[in-house]
């Protein structure tokens, strides 16, 4: 079969591999029909992400139809359709009982690596270095796909890969930054960011009934895209963040901030951004932390921060005083796919949203190395690509 594969530093190319076969009784066989390449990928892609070897299989964001199952997996059959979460997911341990599905006990099969960087391990990730398992990822013709009695979300018959696909990953991402915010309806919702996720969790925003939702990014198609969906957008290059903010919430700044942006934010002319670049460059820091930062210097008082953007390693200068002693509260992580699968698929159908507003390139497999490099920079109005093996 086809498959994207990382070899290195900005190096992904779509080689021919082994098909995949079933390893356990729980296992299913993929054939996929559509998958994504996501912001995550870019980390990836650019080598800020440890745990990489050469010849990876990419790609956590993919459906299909089951073409075998194994002979203990009596929730799918050959012919579902199916979207597969991002996290892979046991069911049976104490995390994955509690609905934390993102730190699941027993799938990472690196256990022992990732309790070394992290304390303790989180679930196995598909495509996603080998500290979260090594699992080979789903930008590819097949997939094999562990613990398949539990993790996979059938489709219905009359929704569209295009509408089904994002409940792998980037919609109940946003949607879970959302939610852990506690959006009150006299709140006011800053998202730094205005990509994918930013874009879903701006919408969810919305969907739970903010007052207010800004959005803060540079990059003009996005800022059209937030505005579309009900956003205020600020362009931090041609205006004042801080100042914005502060005309926009009467001089009190936001209740509740969301950063989608993560360990690669993209500011270069402020000092602080400066200062990251530098110390990244010299390996003193592995992410650059600028929306942090500025999320906790205008959150308002006893405000909540929400962080789905994607933290690799070490950050610096974090101004923690500030954040202790106006109160705020932090809720981050990898999403618990599985807890808001079921009612996000029913918003899709019940026509609450469209997920497939979000795509702006659809290309074959063959195509994904160079739509890496396309996406990576914003090429050609890009928001999200979609690969259709």
């Amino acid at each position: 079969m086809r498959a994207l594969r990382w070899h290195g530093k900005k190096d992904i190319r779509c080689d021919r591999v082994p098909d995949p076969q079933i390893e356990d009784g729980r296992d299913a066989i993929l054939k996929v029909t559509s998958c994504a390449i996501c912001g995550s990928d870019l980390h990836l892609f650019d080598g800020l992400m440890p745990g990489m070897e050469h010849g990876d299989i990419m790609g956590h964001e993919f459906m299909g139809e089951v073409v075998e199952v194994g002979r203990d997996n009596h929730k799918l059959k050959v012919g579902d359709r199916v979207v597969v979460p991002f996290t892979i997911v046991c069911g049976d341990c104490e995390q994955c009982r509690r609905g934390n599905f993102s730190v699941c006990e027993r799938t990472n099969r690196n256990a022992h690596l990732a309790e070394k960087v992290f304390g303790h391990t989180t679930a196995g990730l598909f495509g996603y270095t080998h500290l979260t398992g090594g699992f080979a990822g789903g930008q590819a013709e097949y997939v094999r796909v562990p613990y398949a009695d539990v993790g996979p979300v059938k489709v219905p018959g009359g929704m569209t890969d295009e509408q089904a696909l994002f409940l792998g990953d980037i919609f109940p991402t946003g949607w879970q930054a959302a939610v852990q915010c506690d959006i009150q309806p006299t709140d006011t919702v800053a998202v730094w960011g205005a990509g994918p996720v930013g874009q879903f969790a701006i919408r969810s925003a919305i969907l739970l009934g903010a007052r207010q939702v800004i959005c803060i990014d540079h990059v003009p198609e996005r800022l059209q895209m937030a505005e579309a969906g009900g956003a205020i957008a600020i362009n931090f290059q041609d205006e004042s963040v801080l100042d914005r903010l502060k005309e926009l919430t009467q001089g009190k700044g936001p209740e509740k901030c969301i950063d989608c942006v993560g360990m690669e934010s993209h500011v270069t002319r402020s000092l602080d951004g400066i200062y990251d670049r530098v110390k990244q460059a010299v390996m003193l820091e592995t992410d650059r932390p600028h929306v942090l930062r500025e999320m906790i210097y205008v959150c308002r008082p006893a405000g909540v921060i929400s962080i789905p953007g994607v933290y690799g390693g070490l950050v610096d200068k974090i101004p923690f005083g500030a954040a202790m002693n106006k109160g705020l509260t932090f809720r981050m992580g990898q999403t618990h796919v599985n807890r808001w699968a079921d009612d996000l698929l029913q918003r899709i159908e019940d026509g609450q949203i469209d997920p497939s507003f979000v795509i702006t390139h659809s290309v074959g497999l063959e195509d994904g190395p160079a739509m890496y490099e396309t996406f990576r920079d914003k090429k050609d109005g890009c928001i999200k690509v979609v690969l259709k093996p």
